[in-house]
């Protein structure tokens, strides 16, 4: 984990061009690490990503280019939306979206 931390930490930005997650949770961990991200435009991504990572075609090279170009450039505004998105996603969330479920389910 303290390696994988310290790579997120030293990237210029993450490109996560997955085609399905579950959930994405590599996209939190490098916005938590203060890396901006550029994630597939996949809606299962939608709710790890919000509106802190840009967004690109996972099939769509020239996309992805210009996504991870407009990243670096956009560095600081996306490591401050990142840092922030990534503070919404806490354990304690976690297990009262699961207890909500759970005491809803039919």
């Amino acid at each position: 984990n303290d390696e994988l931390a310290a790579l997120y930490r030293g990237a210029a930005v993450v490109a996560y061009p997955s085609r399905f997650e579950g959930f994405g949770i590599p996209i939190l961990e490098a916005m938590a690490s203060g890396v901006p991200v550029v994630a597939s435009s996949h809606s299962s991504l939608d709710e790890a990503a919000g509106d802190a990572a840009l967004r690109a075609d996972p099939d769509d090279p020239e996309a992805w280019a210009t996504a991870v170009e407009a990243a670096v450039a956009r560095r600081d505004e996306l490591v401050a939306r990142g840092l922030e998105h990534a503070r919404t996603f806490t354990w304690r969330r976690v297990g009262a979206i699961m207890l909500d479920a759970w005491t809803n389910a039919a």
